[in-house]
């Protein structure tokens, strides 16, 4: 993806995001050289990948099949193998209106996926085989908003707005906006998007920067590279 197009993507994000009564957080907005400047104080930012977060899947395909992310707030995988201290995230995202968030899964990471306001928001659900991976042919149960849900292999979902279901490690899941962009709010347990999703197809989690313009604000993908994170 080019940069000027990411730079675009977070400006709409961010009207959408407000359009719906949410304002992000101090840091969503520093400049690059802000954030290195501030980098020893924000390090649990940092460390733990709070931020924006972009991406077309490594496809290039961004309007079909890609999505925008914000993690708000995020603990470390220390914690939640040590059973305490900050063991939860939250994110909000949108999902545009077609637009793929392909079949994956979690090994790890429990969530409640919640349509904040929009449209609809479709989710295309399978069940696992007994080693974890997508079984096209098994179903299985969700919960939304706190009711139980038996569904079957391919079942779609349509939330509405304030409408939420809640996926377990196992659960595989596609999802994108029907009729119109979709604001979504994420809780669950400790994220790592790095190693902790399993796509059914092999396909990136991050997009490739081609640098045409000066970044507006950092991606949670360019930490290392812009903050000396080793």
């Amino acid at each position: 993806m080019k940069r000027s197009r990411v730079n675009d993507i977070m400006a709409e994000a961010d009207e959408m995001i407000r359009r719906h009564g949410f304002t992000l957080p101090p840091f969503a907005y520093w400049t690059p050289e802000e954030f290195a400047a501030r980098r020893e104080t924000a390090r649990h930012v940092i460390d733990s990948r709070c931020g924006w977060d972009i991406t077309d899947y490594g496809r290039g395909r961004f309007d079909e099949m890609g999505l925008f992310l914000f993690t708000l707030r995020n603990g470390l995988l220390g914690d939640l193998r040590n059973g305490g201290g900050m063991c939860y995230a939250e994110k909000l995202l949108i999902s545009r209106r077609d637009q793929l968030s392909p079949m994956h899964t979690h090994v790890i990471k429990a969530e409640d996926i919640i349509n904040r306001g929009g449209a609809t928001l479709v989710v295309e659900l399978y069940g696992s085989d007994d080693r974890g991976g997508f079984a096209g042919d098994r179903g299985g149960t969700v919960w939304c908003d706190g009711l139980r849900r038996d569904f079957a292999p391919g079942e779609k979902l349509r939330l509405r707005p304030g409408e939420s279901v809640t996926l377990r490690p196992g659960d595989w899941h596609a999802f994108w906006g029907e009729g119109g962009d979709v604001l979504i709010g994420e809780v669950s347990t400790v994220n790592d998007d790095e190693t902790d999703n399993i796509f059914r197809d092999p396909i990136g989690r991050f997009a490739e920067i081609e640098e045409d313009v000066a970044p507006t604000h950092l991606l949670v993908s360019d930490y290392r590279a812009w903050l000396c994170q080793a």
